[in-house]
């Protein structure tokens, strides 16, 4: 990873920065339909930069980018919180009200990552699940589908959207495995099952996937997976390199996979590529691999253009929260399978900036390409925010959810000792996961060199 760039980190404070805002904005609007008291909203946090009044509360924009927050109680002079009966003060309300406050936050959270998506879908083509047709030669090209079918769940698992299918067939699943896939027929609506059975075979290999399509303007490869027992377990080729040169020969020469299939196990090839615009070298070791035809299912990707296409978009734009939640859970049971590192779980703020990073100094994508991935980002970023603040950690969202659902179920507030007990176990819960993330991030980046 390069260092990155101020417009990499210009980029992340406003998603974040926006994010935060409709958060904090969410909690807002609903306590002011319930007619209930908001002394002020802050964004971001620090010395005021900008300040107004509206509606009886204050709004300020302040100097340091990092969070937002709601008040809902008067401070004195000195800081503390001013007790009162005052019957329009969230903590006099029902419990119900206070519930629905509380949950506001990360309910505008999946909305904006739904709205944000939907926007792009209806400005973008989108991915369905919907069978288009299979590849030549693939898994998929054996069996019988019909054009337009829907696959709906992986080995047995649903499947909302491509997210969810692509972790089913690439993640939890082996590429010599065989997958089942389930898929509801567009004419009957029936369901049926077929199995994607995998044609093995090994041979000396480079370890990647890659399209040979060099009209690039590396006239290169570019490659799109590569093969974890490349180099002998030492890959030195990555996701979005350009393969230009083998020993000296071009890749876009009519006779390369010739000249490519007359190397023997064993051989040291020197690899020339193309890495975010810099010219690289590397030696790789031409081993044995075992690989497997590609599944192949081809899917249809939509355009909007009429407002039953919008629906559509919007459809798949609101299944999106589920398969996040979704793959996250599947993700979290992986890593204490042993089949996923645990660093690879938590992203932190250097995660954060580090993956914007990739995309906005990316110097092969265009500036369109850029600006739809970083609203996918967005997209995703917001939804995941909404499902973090619903964590029991102290600032964030959960702890006053738990607190009110206790309080609902017992009839009565929880006594100050247990509340500040849950608080403190909540608080050393927030500092390990803030460790932790700084940490993943940090692991990422020199596993990632």
């Amino acid at each position: 990873m390069g260092s990155l760039s101020i417009w990499s980190i210009i980029a992340v404070i406003i998603i974040l920065g926006v994010l935060v805002t409709i958060h904090e904005l969410g909690h807002y609007w609903t306590a002011r339909l319930l007619r209930i008291k908001a002394y002020e909203v802050s964004i971001f946090v620090g010395p005021k930069l900008l300040h107004w009044r509206h509606k009886d509360c204050d709004f300020s924009i302040r100097c340091i980018p990092f969070g937002a927050y709601v008040r809902f109680t008067d401070i004195d002079e000195k800081g503390n919180v001013v007790e009162s009966d005052d019957p329009g003060l969230l903590i006099n309300q029902p419990r119900w009200k206070r519930l629905l406050v509380a949950l506001a936050g990360p309910f505008m959270n999946i909305v904006l990552g739904v709205l944000i998506l939907t926007v792009l879908y209806t400005c973008t083509p989108f991915n369905s699940l919907d069978v288009a047709g299979a590849q030549d030669g693939s898994q998929f090209a054996a069996v019988q589908v019909e054009r337009g079918d829907t696959v709906v769940a992986v080995n047995g698992n649903p499947v909302f959207t491509y997210i969810d299918y692509y972790y089913e067939v690439d993640t939890a699943s082996r590429d010599t495995d065989p997958v089942t896939l389930t898929v509801k027929s567009a004419s009957t609506g029936e369901k049926y099952d077929v199995v994607l059975t995998p044609q093995l075979d090994e041979r000396p290999m480079i370890g990647i996937s890659a399209s040979d399509d060099t009209s690039n303007k590396y006239s290169g490869w570019e490659i799109f997976d590569v093969n974890e027992s490349q180099n002998n377990g030492n890959p030195v080729l990555k996701v979005g390199d350009y393969l230009t040169k083998v020993n000296g020969k071009s890749v876009a020469d009519s006779d390369f996979r010739d000249f490519l299939g007359q190397q023997t196990e064993g051989d040291t090839l020197k690899l020339e590529f193309v890495r975010n615009g810099v010219p690289m070298e590397a030696d790789c070791a031409y081993t044995t691999m075992v690989y497997s035809n590609p599944r192949g299912v081809v899917f249809f990707s939509y355009e909007v253009a009429d407002l039953t296409g919008f629906f559509k978009a919007f459809s798949y734009a609101a299944r999106m929260p589920v398969s996040i939640v979704n793959v996250s859970v599947k993700a979290i049971g992986d890593v204490f399978e042993g089949r996923e590192k645990v660093y690879n779980m938590v992203s932190g703020p250097v995660g954060v900036t580090t993956v914007v990073s990739d995309v906005v100094d990316d110097v092969d994508d265009s500036v369109g390409e850029k600006i739809y991935f970083l609203t996918m980002l967005s997209s995703i970023i917001s939804i995941g925010l909404a499902f973090t603040n619903l964590l029991p950690i102290p600032g964030l969202d959960g702890v006053q959810i738990i607190l009110i659902i206790v309080e609902m179920v017992m009839g009565r507030p929880l006594s100050k000792r247990a509340e500040g007990v849950l608080n403190a176990i909540g608080f050393v819960l927030l500092l390990a996961l803030v460790v932790f993330a700084f940490a993943s991030d940090i692991i990422r980046i020199i596993v990632g060199r």
